[in-house]
This record gives C-alpha cells, structure tokens and sequence, in this order.
C-alpha cells in the first residue's frame, strides 16, 4: 500500500478527529496510525479502541492519544522477511506499517491484499510469437490474449503483487508496442518495467538485457502460463535448501504396456512388467 494517507493523523487529533477519519476510510480495514510532529509513528488506534476508551470515560474533544495503542506492531524497512510476514498474517494482522531508521512510515503492508511480502525481481518472459496459436496471435501476442476478462498475462502480474513483488520486468518482442501500452499504466500501484530485446534470441536469453535488478534474487517465469504456485513457498525453500537455482516442475508419468527387458552388456539382468516412469518437465517458473 503506498497511498496510506486515508490512515494517517496526527496527535494533535481529538478523538472525534480520530471517528471522522476512520469512518472515510473505504478500504475496509479501520485502522489509523498515530504522527507525532516529526511525522514519527507513535500510535495505532482502531474503531475497537476508541468504543473501549468512551466506555472508560474518555471525552470525543479529549486527545486522540487517550485512546490509542503505545505497543503497536511494525516492522523494520531494512530488516522485513517473509517469515516475519507470515507470523503477523497468522496474528490476524490486517495493516502493518513499515517504518525507517526515524521511525518515519515509508510503506504500509496490506495483509488482507498481501499474502507476503517477498525480496525479489520478477521477469516475465513476453516476446515469442505464439504459432501454436495462429490465426489468435497474428494480431495479438499472447500474453494478450485473454482468458475471461483479463489477459493471460495479468494473472500473473496480479499474483506476483499478491506476494509482495514489487520490481516487475516483462521482455518483450513480437509486437512489443501492444504490451508497452498495455502496462502504459501502473498495475495496484507498481509500475511493470517492459524491455525489449534487439532480436529473438530463444528461451530467456532476453533477461540478460535487463541492468536495473533491485534485489539479489531473481524469479524467471512465462507470462502465457497459469499456475497457483506458492510463490512464498517456493522462495522460502530455496533459502531453507540454500540453492544457486530453484525450478518448478510437473511430475510427468508414462506407462510402458509391455513388460521391459533390463540389460547390461547384453545380457538380460532383470525384467520389469508393464512399468511407469515418472519424469519431471520444465513448469516455466
């Protein structure tokens, strides 16, 4: 959530102030967070709070601060994790804030819109051409093409953000110029970064064009796909395993209707009856 100004007031407020502004809230969580004069979180203060404070006692000229929570939660803008996410969303967390070294708010995580919050890139890979889709794709790529009311590609834009991606960059090329328009605009407030490659150079050799990667890890995958995968998930076992690369694959059966001669040298040393192998494919991500 970077537009977090609906929850912002001072301390100065009243509690009457303090009503007024959570009932203009429209995103359904009614919570404000309370300034000091340095513009320093000092406070957070619900609708909750402030029927218990009248219920004391407390007047609506009295001083918001009367009624607001001193032991709030935050996080650290340097220091947030994943996991740190996941334990404040099994809390029932709704809004966390995350503040600087001053104790200043930068940003505040939606956890109700947010599933987690995950440090990395994202690069979505659109400049193939889709033959396998003709006639659809000669005016259109793929990526565009849409499933629904929606385009194939905004799916997955959509549920990166759910995870927190923030730096998205889309490689395009076959009609690049419809995929530029289409991310013109910001998505949720993130701004898709679309980078073009100078001529069709295959499976993913288009990422190396990119220079502007914010964080250390990178996640690659197609934008024409569809998955639910746990992007979370995924990340967090590639830290646990400490791995160069993760990829996610789709176990891929075949089942032999005969029965299979074992050999070594020639000479048969085993029979196997009508096996099934498993092999495991490529997921795109």
């Amino acid at each position: 959530m970077k537009n977090f100004s609906n929850h912002i007031v001072y301390h100065s407020a009243t509690l009457k102030d303090g009503m007024i502004a959570i009932n203009k809230i429209t995103d359904e969580i009614l919570c404000l967070f309370i300034l000091d004069d340095m513009q320093r979180l000092i406070g957070s203060l619900t609708d909750g709070d402030i029927r218990r404070a009248l219920i004391l006692g407390v007047l609506l000229t009295d001083a918001i601060d009367c009624a607001m929570k001193k032991d709030f939660i935050f996080v650290k803008f340097n220091d947030v994790t994943p996991n740190q996410i996941k334990n404040y969303r099994a809390k029932n967390i709704k809004l966390l804030p995350c503040i600087d070294d001053n104790g200043k708010i930068i940003k505040v995580f939606n956890l109700v819109a947010r599933q987690s919050v995950l440090p990395i890139d994202a690069v979505l890979m659109a400049g193939g051409k889709g033959l396998r889709l003709r006639p659809l794709t000669e005016t259109t790529p793929k990526p565009l093409l849409k499933v629904g009311d929606r385009a194939i590609i905004d799916y997955n834009v959509e549920r990166l953000i759910k995870f927190g991606v923030e730096n998205i960059h889309v490689n395009i090329n076959y009609l690049a110029e419809q995929i530029e328009s289409h991310f013109a605009d910001e998505k949720d407030g993130i701004k898709i970064a679309c980078v073009r490659e100078p001529k069709f150079l295959g499976t993913i050799g288009s990422v190396k064009f990119i220079t502007n990667f914010h964080n250390d890890l990178v996640l690659v995958m197609n934008s024409d796909l569809f998955t639910n995968i746990d992007f979370e998930e995924f990340y967090l076992n590639h830290i646990e395993q400490n791995s160069d690369m993760s990829v996610a694959t789709i176990p891929y059966s075949i089942s032999v209707p005969f029965g299979i001669i074992e050999l070594k040298d020639q000479i048969i040393c085993g029979l196997r009856e009508k096996p099934t192998y498993t092999y495991y494919a490529n997921g795109g991500v």
